[in-house]
């Protein structure tokens, strides 16, 4: 009979998978990038002319002034042209899309393991993605 596991131990488990993918490639780059960011003044500036700019653009919008949200939006898009130019913010871009890919696959594989785990204990069929109960309970009809 195959060992039951309890919430507390599964939770252990994606608690030490968190530690393992904290401690990867990607996110260590993503902290040594976010640091230079943090550390380049132009980058610092541009990216607080930015949250002010969205704040103006929000409340703009809200109160229906087309023709200045237009004004604004254009110094939003040029700003953020201006700040995607700098290498090292691309580069954590980058790391972040490689963390969130990371993360979507273990999750990804976690769900399909699960699945296939149970469609394999009913006596099931993987490759339809169909439960032993199901199979059981479903006439094909003939060709």
């Amino acid at each position: 009979m195959e060992k039951k596991y309890s919430r507390d131990e599964i939770i252990a488990k994606a608690r030490e998978i968190a530690l393992m993918i904290a401690n990867t490639e990607q996110v260590e780059f993503y902290k040594r990038a976010e640091e230079q960011i943090n550390e380049n003044q132009k980058v610092r500036e541009n990216i607080a002319s930015l949250k002010s700019l969205q704040k103006q653009a929000v409340n703009f919008q809200q109160y229906g002034k087309e023709k200045a949200l237009s004004i604004i939006e254009g110094k939003i898009e040029k700003i953020q042209t201006e700040i995607d130019a700098v290498p090292i913010v691309q580069e954590f871009k980058d790391s972040q899309g490689e963390v969130n890919d990371l993360l979507q696959l273990v999750s990804n594989t976690i769900s399909n393991g699960v699945t296939d785990e149970i469609i394999k204990s009913t006596d099931g069929n993987v490759l339809r993605g169909e439960t032993g109960s199901y199979v059981k309970n479903t006439t094909y009809e003939k060709l």
